[in-house]
């Protein structure tokens, strides 16, 4: 008969992710995630396969939690530029806290965009959750656009889907930005002055 795990499989997955969030791919080592999940070498490689397989497990995590969180704040309360606002406020404070610098190892940032620029290109699973956790925000993003759209909040004479991915891409620039730069106030005048390029004139 198997013996049952001995651990917290979701708190095992969560650990894994913060570490790979924050060191990135290739900077974890085997014994980087031994440390932060409390597992050992051979507990770790039984249960999910290695460091590539945890890592993909960990990107899943992220969607499920962090991905979600963004999409219900765009499907919260408020006009259409309110939920787009509320979005972009959230990055800058994950990215750079009031007063802080987001800690002794810098600002994490995204943890899908780390993936895209490390580890997408050589690795198709990898693309595929990356590609699934964008398509997310910008579905959400586009169905706010088409009721800004029908309601003469958002400007009409391009395609809806092509101004969500305007602001899908300001939004992720945003991400970027946040982990180089400590001024919030030349974060939030980007943020505001794409969502200014939205109102219907």
């Amino acid at each position: 008969m198997a013996r049952p795990r001995q651990f917290d499989e979701d708190r095992v997955i969560s650990a894994a992710m913060e570490t790979f969030w924050r060191q990135g791919y290739e900077g974890t080592s085997t014994r980087d995630l031994c440390e932060s999940t409390g597992l050992g070498p051979s507990s770790l490689y039984n249960s999910f396969g290695g460091k590539r397989q945890l890592y993909l497990r960990a990107l899943e995590r992220y969607y499920e939690t962090a991905t979600t969180e963004q999409v219900e704040l765009l499907a919260g309360p408020g006009t259409g530029q309110e939920r787009l606002r509320a979005l972009m406020v959230h990055a800058i404070d994950a990215d750079v806290p009031p007063g802080e610098d987001g800690g002794a190892d810098g600002p994490r940032g995204c943890f899908a965009i780390s993936a895209a620029i490390e580890a997408a290109a050589l690795d198709p699973d990898v693309r595929k959750v990356v590609r699934r956790t964008f398509d997310r925000v910008e579905d959400a993003i586009h169905t706010i656009v088409v009721e800004g759209q029908a309601a003469g909040e958002f400007r009409t004479g391009i395609d809806a889907r092509t101004l969500a991915r305007q602001v899908l891409s300001s939004y992720y620039g945003l991400r970027v930005l946040g982990r180089v730069h400590e001024e919030r106030d030349l974060l939030f005048a980007t943020a505001l002055a794409t969502l200014d390029s939205l109102r219907a004139r």
